[in-house]
């Protein structure tokens, strides 16, 4: 059955991939998947069209094995970019934090009661003794001391990217 049909699968697997070496290795795993297979043939007069469907799902069989390839490859990619983006939020994170530390406790605590603490001006003012008007002004020069120690080091790492 080999030497009577191989040339035809041959042919069959050249046209539809048009690679010799994968016609002859399409043809290969053919024979052999017919091979394990070959009890549950149940009319050797269909032996030849069993061949070529088996040869016609190998051929599928190849191109669902390089789509998947194709995909880890870009799972790969976007999980190599989702960890480079990981490592500059964190980096962006302890920036902020050291930045955060290096201001003035008077400026300081109202702005992570308010940004960190969820709390309104007025909620501040009571807590701290102050006046909101004078949370409002620590909060704003706490926003435009971190955005002054922070903007260079933004700008270099734009520049990077």
């Amino acid at each position: 059955m080999v030497h009577a049909y191989a040339a035809d699968l041959y042919r069959f697997a050249y046209w539809k991939c048009r690679d010799r070496a994968l016609a002859e290795d399409l043809v290969q795993e053919t024979y052999a998947r017919a091979w394990a297979a070959w009890r549950d043939l149940r009319d050797e007069k269909a032996a030849k069209q069993w061949l070529f469907t088996i040869l016609h799902r190998e051929h599928a069989r190849l191109y669902e094995r390089k789509q998947m390839q194709a995909e880890a490859q870009v799972s790969e990619q976007e999980m190599e970019h989702l960890m480079r983006v990981a490592e500059a939020q964190t980096q962006r994170n302890v920036e902020l934090r050291e930045a955060m530390w290096a201001l003035p406790a008077p400026f300081r605590e109202p702005l992570v009661l308010q940004v960190l603490g969820g709390f309104a001006c007025e909620e501040i003012a009571q807590m701290l003794g102050l006046s909101e008007a004078a949370v409002m002004q620590r909060v704003s020069r706490a926003r435009r001391a971190l955005r002054k120690q922070l903007e260079p080091e933004r700008d270099s790492m734009e520049r990077r990217s």
